[in-house]
């Protein structure tokens, strides 16, 4: 089993954005793009609440990068 490593800066930021409800962007590598609020992260996923109000599980390595603002 992996552990969740909250000394990485990655994850420190994204904890960052889930506590303070940060917009963001995320654009997949098939450049599929979500804009929203992530709920939460584990190892594998993130879950966001999009601005049209979907639920979306995104997995990490489909992330091809994400930009908050």
């Amino acid at each position: 089993m992996t552990v969740f490593n909250t000394g990485l800066p990655s994850i420190r930021l994204i904890q960052s954005l889930i506590k303070n409800q940060t917009p963001v962007e995320i654009v997949l590598l098939n450049n599929k793009t979500f804009e929203g609020v992530i709920r939460w992260q584990d190892d594998n996923c993130l879950a966001i609440s999009t601005v049209n109000q979907e639920k979306v599980l995104v997995w990490t390595h489909a992330i091809a990068y994400m930009r908050h603002r």
